[in-house]
C-alpha cells in the first residue's frame, strides 16, 4: 500500500486529479446551462465522441485543449504551481483537521517541541512523523 505522501508525488495522482476536476467543471456547466453533450460538442466545434471521452475520463488533454475547454465552461485556466514538500505538509495538516475538527477547536503547531498540557489542552503527536498538534476542547 502506498502512503499518501508518496501518492502526492506521482504523475498518475495529478493526472487523475485534473481529469476529475475537468469532468466536474464540464458536468456542472452542462447542468447549469441545461445543455447536453451533443449541444456542448457543437458549441466547441468538436465531435460528440470528444465530449464523451472527457466525460468518461478517457482523455489525455493537451495544454491547448485544456485552455480551450476551461474557457468554454467559463473558467479561467489559472494553474498554480506549489512547492511539493509544502503541499504535502499542508495536505497532512488539512487531513488532520478534517479528522479532528468535529471534536475540537484546532491550532496547528508544526514540529512543535515540549508543548505543556493543561486541563483544557491536549497534545497529539502523529505516529508517522514528529509533527505535534494542539487541540483545544470546544
Amino acid at each position: 500500500m502506498i502512503k499518501r505522501e508518496e501518492l502526492l508525488q506521482t504523475e498518475e495522482y495529478w493526472f487523475e486529479t485534473l481529469q476529475n476536476e475537468i469532468y466536474r467543471m464540464v458536468a456542472e456547466y452542462l447542468e447549469n446551462e441545461k445543455m447536453n453533450q451533443s449541444q456542448f460538442a457543437e458549441k466547441l466545434g468538436v465531435s460528440k465522441g470528444y465530449i464523451s471521452q472527457i466525460m468518461n475520463g478517457n482523455f489525455n488533454y493537451t495544454l491547448k485543449k485544456l485552455i480551450e475547454l476551461s474557457l468554454a465552461v467559463n473558467k479561467a485556466p489559472a494553474i498554480d504551481f506549489k512547492d511539493l514538500k509544502q503541499f504535502i505538509q499542508d495536505d497532512k495538516q488539512k487531513r488532520f483537521e478534517m479528522e479532528y475538527k468535529p471534536f475540537f477547536n484546532m491550532t496547528g503547531l508544526s514540529q512543535a517541541k515540549n508543548i505543556a498540557q493543561t486541563s483544557v489542552t491536549s497534545t497529539i503527536v502523529s505516529s508517522q512523523n514528529t509533527d505535534c498538534y494542539t487541540l483545544e476542547a470546544a
